[in-house]
């Protein structure tokens, strides 16, 4: 599977975006990452491997804690494909404003 393929998988669930929104503010332990989640904290720590496998996080070893910090690189992949797209929607609303710009405009009768 190629790394964009990858990254996307990742991203995919919306448990893996909340860790990663919680780690754009900051390094955290697994267990403060799991603190929002109603759920275990072996499930926790899939996710994270998820992330870390996609190389979205990484995890570094401090004395008894190891912090997860995020990794955003893999993310530029995404952000190229979402542009591409980006201008395909922006030119159909320009269309779709020029046309409704159209609708609204009043007709004048030429016969006066």
């Amino acid at each position: 599977m190629d790394s964009l393929s990858i990254t996307l998988s990742a991203l995919a669930d919306p448990t893996r975006r909340a860790i990663l929104a919680r780690l754009a503010q900051g390094e955290a332990s697994v267990n403060e990452l799991a603190e929002p989640f109603d759920m275990t904290l072996a499930a926790v720590s899939k996710h994270i491997k998820v992330l870390e496998s996609a190389g979205l996080i990484s995890r570094s070893k401090q004395a008894q804690w190891r912090p997860c910090k995020l990794q955003a690189g893999p993310m530029r992949d995404v952000a190229g494909l979402v542009e591409s797209y980006r201008r395909f929607w922006e030119q159909n609303l320009d269309q779709l404003d020029a046309y409704l710009t159209k609708l609204q405009t009043p007709k004048t009768d030429s016969k006066n």
